[in-house]
């Protein structure tokens, strides 16, 4: 397999035992690097390492869990579904390589929240400002469909993540499975969900703790092609987030 050298070595500890030991971002970002907690997962990116596409097929592949990227001191979290098998399973960065990290960059750089409206590759010197961008399932799925079980496994890397980023006031679930995937995490960490429960979609709106959760549909072809996503509504959600990460926490909760 052809695929990038990290500083992480691969573990099977557990994804529980290795985030709640993890003291900062940074070690966080390096257990996830080295997980291999799902099989079907482990194998499926090693493979599309070895199978590639034609287009990408001189290229080394990251072919490992991605971390999160952004900002280190972020008040906004986005939560993506997870890394795409020829985009950031090859780049080695979140949404990186592919149409819809194309369409994300473009809307973060058109709210102020990103230098460039794009990235092709890591390393390129992108900067987010008050962002980072995550997922809820860190490896690149068969299909893109990670099993109840896959999303379960991979969730305490989600939660201890929001317990790191102290200054976090907002999240942006990209799609359901973040939207859920979020709401379990808040939930995991103490904070109440209100009844009833709050539902996902494009630019809904929930306050749970001391956070906001604001909707979006996840920029896949498949929504952005068929304009069921486009770039106005990713950028108006993207621009209420940026005003509810400047508000003062007490103001963004009445």
């Amino acid at each position: 397999m052809s695929s990038r050298r990290q500083g992480a070595s691969s573990s099977t500890a557990s994804p529980v035992a290795s985030a709640s030991n993890a003291p900062d971002v940074g070690a966080l970002d390096r257990a996830i690097v080295g997980c291999r907690a799902c099989p079907r997962l482990v194998a499926w990116r090693e493979d599309q390492a070895r199978i590639k596409v034609a287009r990408f097929r001189d290229e080394p592949y990251w072919a490992r869990p991605l971390p999160g990227f952004g900002d280190p001191d972020a008040r906004i979290l986005l939560v993506g579904l997870a890394p795409a098998a020829h985009g950031a399973n090859r780049t080695g960065r979140m949404f990186t390589g592919d149409a819809s990290g194309d369409f994300l960059w473009r809307a973060l750089h058109a709210v102020g929240l990103a230098d460039r409206p794009e990235s092709r590759r890591a390393g390129d010197g992108l900067t987010l400002s008050a962002v980072r961008v995550t997922a809820a399932v860190r490896c690149a799925p068969p299909a893109n469909r990670p099993t109840p079980a896959e999303q379960l496994a991979c969730r305490p890397y989600l939660v201890r993540e929001l317990e790191l980023l102290t200054g976090l006031r907002v999240i942006v679930p990209l799609g359901a499975i973040g939207w859920n995937a979020a709401l379990r995490s808040l939930a995991a960490l103490g904070h109440p969900i209100p009844p009833p429960r709050p539902g996902f979609g494009h630019a809904a709106e929930a306050v749970i703790g001391p956070y906001t959760i604001v909707g979006s549909y996840h920029p896949s072809q498949q929504n952005t092609f068929t304009g069921r996503l486009t770039p106005a509504m990713l950028e108006a959600v993207l621009a209420r987030a940026k005003a509810l990460a400047a508000t003062p926490t007490n103001e963004a909760q009445r």
